[in-house]
This record gives C-alpha cells, structure tokens and sequence, in this order.
C-alpha cells in the first residue's frame, strides 16, 4: 500500500490514515491542531505526535475555555511539564491563543465557520505527484496567518498555517502515489 512519503512510521501511518486531509469541523479539534501545529514549529510533526495524549492531558483534553483561563500557577506547570515541548513562548502562545479562539468563536459562531470561510467552505484538492511538490505555505495560508495575527494570535505563520489546512483537510495534500489520493 503506498502512502505520502512522510508516513512510514508509527504514529505517523495511524494519523496518515485517519486524520491528515480529512475535512475536520469540531471546534474542540480544531483547537487541539491549533495547538500542536503551534507546537511543532520548527520541530518535527512525529515529535509532536508521539507527545499528543501528553498535551491532551496537559491542555485539559483542548477545552478552549478552560485553557484561557489558566492560572499562572497552570502555565508554570507547564513550563515544567517534561512529557510536552516546555517552550515558554508556546506555552504562552498556546494560553494567548485559546482566549483569541473564543473572541472568533463569538464573531463568526464557531471556529470552524471562520476558518473554512479562506476556502469558500470546501476542501482544496491538490494534485502533486511527489511529496517534494507541496509547498511550505500558499497564498490562502499566508492570508489566513496575516489576518489571524491581526486577531492577536501568536505561532501562527503561513507555514504553521498550512500545516493547519493540511491537517484539518481544508488542503488535501496526498500525492497522487498515495491510496488515499482522490478519496
């Protein structure tokens, strides 16, 4: 069975074949990606993976509402919490984000409303044939990350942002090889 270049280890085949580029519109998962994709930057995704029960546990299983309401007693436990990536910044990024998720939450009604609206409501299907094909970031990614910085997000670049759209299937990005491709 072939599969995008990038899954051949465990967890990376699970969330390859189960989650990555499947249209995603729960709020409370879409957080969860905001989160890690957050997480991840400039670190690999498979690190991250290996660490998601970890930061479900450490995050109050991604309840928006309970992360920006954290105390500073909660986010120094963080910060000294060896299981997740103990990065200040993230973790504050993560804390800061989560109360800027809400302020979306109000405008647009959820989350997901807002972000599905840079593609007009339905998945882009790209068609790249090598994994080397994908681009790092994309001018809907770019415009995403533009305007959810002048929201006050943090750790949300045009790359961060089109790991996002790849992982909640805004973009799916499976190469042609793959026996995903198409479905």
């Amino acid at each position: 069975m072939n599969r995008c270049k990038w899954a051949k280890e465990e967890p990376n085949i699970t969330y390859h074949d189960e989650e990555w580029g499947v249209p995603q519109h729960d709020d409370q998962k879409l957080f969860e990606f905001l989160i890690l994709e957050g997480a991840q930057a400039g670190l690999s995704w498979i690190t991250i993976l290996k660490r998601r029960k970890d930061y479900q546990k450490a995050f109050s299983d991604f309840d928006v509402e309970k992360v920006s309401n954290y105390s500073q007693k909660q986010i120094s436990q963080l910060i000294n919490n060896e299981s997740i990536i103990r990065n200040k910044l993230k973790i504050h990024s993560a804390i800061n984000n989560a109360k800027q998720f809400l302020k979306i939450q109000d405008e647009f009604g959820s989350f997901d409303n807002y972000l599905w609206s840079f593609v007009n409501y339905k998945p882009i299907i790209n068609k790249f044939k090598n994994y080397s094909d994908l681009p790092a970031s994309t001018k809907i990614s770019e415009k995403l990350s533009k305007d959810l910085k002048k929201r006050g997000f943090t750790f949300v670049g045009p790359t961060i942002c089109y790991a996002l759209m790849q992982a909640i299937g805004m973009v799916n990005d499976h190469t042609s090889e793959c026996f995903l491709y198409g479905k």
